[in-house]
């Protein structure tokens, strides 16, 4: 197995011996990626894989223990798929998963650093790179076989530098650089500013700053009863002393000795009246830096690898081969942007001359990462739509017979959403539309028009959902709309295909698919398995669709010809990365409520009030209601202060609620288990359901109006939305209580969120800002979006500039025929290589 893969491995082990508590590396999981990265290239891993890992990491410690649990599991999951032996038992390795009884491996601690890497052959010539002229006649070719504008030496590898030898181009190639081209887009993680250093006596809280100064002392000590280990260090720098604090990072105290010389950034904080900052950046301070009075650059490290080495390098490389590179922005685009050449922004990102010329920089290589996400998805929407579909023409006068047969009256989201979908039926092109909507919005009667309309024709309509639960919940509603006295289809017409179908059962609805006399079939990945087979399905409609990778929507699609596709979500995403990550779908959006239903009543009550949350819940059962109680954890941890399901269960049961019945339902549960407690819940066999949050999507227990989340702190905006989505499904005011773990948490901006707005759309575009993109990244978004080196998703303004100048050139040239976009359509080649900007 490779080596980058063992270590991953052995960290995810220990990992869950903790308890999942981001303690399995000092300083949370997210610190391997500084070394992981680079040894993953070196082992020849996917880059799918790598930006999967990338991915979940630097989300990681923003996720409750349950989350992390899930999300690694399955990353070990997919890695497992594409390297069977990573999960294959092997004697000496540790296992994935471990057993009572295994012992805890030690914790790995930082190496001290490498001296800087000095070959006996480095010299530093005017010219910095060997020379290596290219053989008579041969001319660099780019994709396609045509003749490219880009040096060919940019190509070369990092051998051809003066200094380079094998050994450090296979070191420097664990960092991603194996070209010279590489290099110049290696940037720089931060900057340390020495054109504007403050002395600390003039530093003030909430500041975040770079301070430069001498180290006074360095102690360590236990505080919390030992369960916590704290490094104080006294900078000062002659004008006044500022306290250093690391909490549980012991190695610190070795990295700082008394008297070094270090540059520290961070957040200005106050401790007893005094400034003190909590877990600062620092770097040694190199004299000539210092002096030049420059905005100095600091990458990413792997080991045996210095920043004075690799600055030095880089600045060879920059200086040199940043000129010489061709734009290949059209001249059109970047004028009307006001964005800097591409030559002056490479330069300016490595090696910048003033804070607004790096913003310059930066907002100039962000824009082309963007610009090319929008000319991918716009490519794809394009080759989408050049092929043929069935068309479905439906009569006016059946389509209102159908809807006034519904039990309520449709909303005016609802109304503009049909006649979407009508119109992509009728156009002779797939449909290709995503269905957004607010959690209670009723997307699930849209979609059951929408099979209604091509189950009449006489087609088949898969419709996909991720859990068994979800499958059974469609189930009951799309048989109800679709079959009996207004139904369009006999009863039985419509079946159901989930992983514990009985044998006989599966068997009986693969025949109905394979000779087409089923029409309708609700099912979770089952139905992506080889022995399905439709004669004719013309409607695919995905549920929850950020829960399924590209690889099984593709499954899914070539079940049929070319069929319509309709996707669903109850998470709204921000338009900003609605914008990029689905900009090869058409859109309907869905922001109404349906007639009758109430805002939920939302409150962030205080630790101690909790008797209050309990005195709500047993008025809402008395008036023959039922409630959740939501949990963080299953059981509790040492590792982490919170409640937890599994041993609040027991309490609330037996001193609580005694005369009440309680269910549990949490992630270790088996599926059958899981399914039978939601069943017995939905069918008021339990009163309250104590639970974890894998009630968050898609489960329908209109009787249910109170929820109580414990520990409403470590959740994000969108999951407390979704779950308190749980309530609030009939025509009862229902409620939503939050309880912090701890009384100062009260005030937390999330929560203080929840109880002042009911608006997905409003609370999506906070937690983005909150907390980023993660919130929102399915299977689908995550490998690409991770891998933008300056793009921020959570950059609206940017994101709308960059789409609506890609509209304009595709309309114009959309496929990059035209002699001034030959540039242009190189560089898409090389950012989307095979993958011709299928996102979706």
């Amino acid at each position: 197995m490779q080596s980058s893969l063992e270590k991953l491995r052995k960290f995810f082990n220990l990992e869950h011996r903790n308890g999942y508590n981001d303690t399995a590396i000092i300083g949370g999981l997210a610190k391997m990626l500084d070394y992981w990265e680079g040894e993953a290239r070196a082992d020849n891993l996917s880059e799918e894989i790598i930006q999967a890992v990338i991915q979940r990491l630097q989300s990681y410690e923003k996720l409750s223990p349950e989350s992390r649990a899930e999300s690694l599991k399955g990353l070990w999951k997919r890695i497992g798929d594409q390297y069977p032996e990573a999960t294959q038992k092997q004697t000496r390795a540790p296992r994935p998963h471990p057993r009572p009884g295994d012992r805890p491996q030690p914790r790995p601690v930082s190496s001290p650093k490498e001296p800087d890497p000095k070959p006996a052959e480095t010299s530093l010539a005017t010219e910095p790179f060997k020379e290596r002229p290219a053989p008579p006649g041969r001319a660099e070719t780019a994709p396609g076989g045509k003749t490219s504008a880009t040096p060919a030496a940019l190509n070369a590898d990092l051998t051809v530098l003066q200094g380079v030898g094998p050994r450090h181009a296979q070191t420097l190639g664990k960092l991603g650089m194996h070209t010279l081209g590489d290099m110049l887009y290696y940037f720089p993680r931060r900057y340390e500013d020495y054109s504007q250093l403050k002395p600390i006596k003039e530093l003030f809280y909430g500041q975040q700053v770079t301070v430069i100064g001498t180290v006074q002392s360095v102690h360590t000590r236990s505080i919390r009863g030992g369960k916590t280990q704290l490094v104080e260090a006294i900078l000062s720098d002659g004008t006044a002393a500022l306290r250093l604090s690391w909490f549980n990072q012991p190695w610190m105290a070795n990295r700082l000795k008394k008297d070094d010389a270090i540059a520290v950034s961070g957040k200005v904080d106050q401790y007893l009246g005094r400034l003190v900052m909590t877990n600062p950046d620092f770097e040694p301070v190199e004299t000539e830096s210092l002096h030049t009075n420059r905005i100095v650059p600091i990458y990413s490290l792997t080991e045996k690898v210095t920043q004075k080495w690799l600055r030095g390098l880089m600045n060879q490389v920059v200086t040199h081969w940043a000129p010489r590179v061709t734009d290949h922005l059209p001249e059109s685009v970047r004028s009307t942007a006001r964005l800097l050449k591409l030559d002056e922004a490479l330069l300016q990102a490595h090696f910048p001359d003033t804070q607004n010329k790096l913003q310059s920089a930066r907002k100039r290589l962000a824009f082309d990462e963007i610009f090319f996400l929008q000319m991918g998805v716009l490519r794809q929407k394009r080759d989408w739509q050049s092929v043929t579909a069935r068309i479905f023409d439906v009569q006016e006068e059946w389509l209102d017979a159908r809807v006034k047969a519904l039990p309520f009256e449709l909303t005016g989201a609802q109304q503009r959403s049909v006649d979407d979908i009508l119109v992509d039926l009728g156009s002779g092109r797939p449909m290709n539309r995503l269905l957004q909507g607010d959690v209670g919005s009723g997307k699930t009667v849209v979609a059951a028009l929408a099979v209604a309309i091509v189950a009449n024709a006489g087609a088949q309509v898969a419709v996909m959902a991720p859990t068994s639960i979800l499958a059974e919940q469609h189930f009951r509603s799309f048989s109800s709309l679709l079959t009996g006295e207004n139904g369009i289809l006999p009863q039985g017409a419509v079946r159901l295909l989930v992983g514990d179908t009985p044998e006989a059962e599966k068997e009986a609805v693969r025949a109905g698919l394979q000779d087409g006399s089923l029409k309708v079939v609700i099912g979770t990945h089952a139905l992506l398995e080889d022995p399905v087979q439709f004669a004719d399905l013309e409607l695919a409609v995905i549920d929850e669709q950020h829960r399924f990778g590209v690889d099984q929507r593709a499954a899914l699609r070539t079940k049929g010809r070319t069929p319509h596709l309709l996707v669903m979500t109850a998470t709204p995403i921000p338009r900003s990365l609605a914008l990029t990550l689905y900009g090869d779908l058409d859109l309907s959006i869905m922001d109404e409520m349906p007639a009758g239903r109430q805002p939920v009543a939302t409150h962030v009550l205080r630790p101690q009030e909790r008797e209050r949350a309990y005195t709500l819940i047993r008025s809402q059962i008395k008036s023959g209601q039922q409630g959740f109680i939501i949990y963080p954890l299953i059981e509790e941890s040492d590792k982490i202060d919170s409640r937890a399901a599994v041993d609040d269960h027991e309490t609330l049961s037996k001193e609580i609620f005694p005369d009440l019945k309680l269910g549990l339902l949490h992630g270790r549960m088996r599926p059958d288990e899981k399914e039978e407690v939601m069943r017995a819940f939905r069918d008021r066999e339990f009163d309250i359901l104590v639970s974890t949050t894998v009630v968050e999507v898609g489960v329908d227990v209109p009787n249910a109006t109170v929820m109580l989340i414990e520990g409403a702190n470590r959740f994000g905006l969108a999951q407390l939305h979704q779950l308190r989505g749980r309530v609030g499904r009939g025509s009862d005011q229902s409620y939503c209580l939050l309880i912090p773990d701890h009384e100062d948490a009260v005030e937390n901006e999330r929560l203080q969120a929840m109880a002042e707005s009911n608006d997905g759309f409003v609370l999506a575009e906070r937690d983005l800002q909150q907390r980023g993109p993660g919130e929102f990244l399915g299977t689908r978004q995550s490998g690409y979006a991770s891998g933008l080196r300056m793009a921020s998703l959570t950059d609206a303004g940017l994101i709308e500039e960059a789409r609506s100048h890609a509209q304009r050139l595709f309309k114009e040239d959309a496929k990059l025929e035209k002699p001034e976009n030959a540039l242009l359509a190189e560089a898409l080649e090389r950012f989307w290589g095979d993958g011709k900007g299928d996102v979706s």
